[in-house]
């Protein structure tokens, strides 16, 4: 069954949420926001990017267990989703890595420049580097205060509504 571009975004906003309800209570996860196209009422996005500060000593296993299942999900619907990561000082660190067993000695060809030794920090800044303003200031920050910095997409309103204090 083909489904049209409103209910694959409303499927993303749903799966987006349910992400972001299940990391917030992990330990040493201090902000989440999103970015990009999902902000936005363009109707066909191409996939989910989220930002996420952590504590510098964060274990990333559960974290990336969650990322691996929205991958999952979206993916179901030829869709990605990015879950980038931040240190407390608002610089971007890299993202979450995507495989199930993390480090060299599962994954020689791996792109993270420094593959293992924080496991599940996949710091592919080769491919990937975040803008400084867009992580220290994203569009929409979420959790643990909702902050609007731009005008975002009505159909986020509702799932926003649960975190305004």
């Amino acid at each position: 069954m083909i489904q049209n571009s409103q209910e694959v975004r409303a499927f993303l906003v749903t799966e987006s949420f349910r992400f972001i309800d299940r990391v917030i209570s992990l330990p040493g996860v201090k902000r989440v926001a999103l970015l990009g196209s999902i902000v936005t009422p363009i109707a066909d996005p191409k996939d989910v990017d989220i930002l996420i500060a952590i504590d510098n000593d964060t274990d990333l296993t559960a974290l990336a267990t969650a990322a691996r299942r929205l991958k999952g999900i979206v993916q179901g619907k030829n869709k990605g989703a990015d879950i980038f990561l931040a240190n407390p000082a608002g610089e971007y660190i890299g993202r979450v890595c995507h495989w199930k067993g993390c480090g060299p000695q599962f994954r020689s060809t791996c792109d993270a420049w420094h593959c293992g030794v924080r496991p599940y920090l996949h710091d592919d800044f080769g491919d990937i580097r975040l803008n400084s303003h867009l992580v220290k200031e994203p569009p929409l920050e979420i959790w643990p205060t909702l902050i609007y910095r731009q005008k975002v997409a009505d159909d986020l309103l509702p799932f926003l509504s649960r975190y305004e204090v």
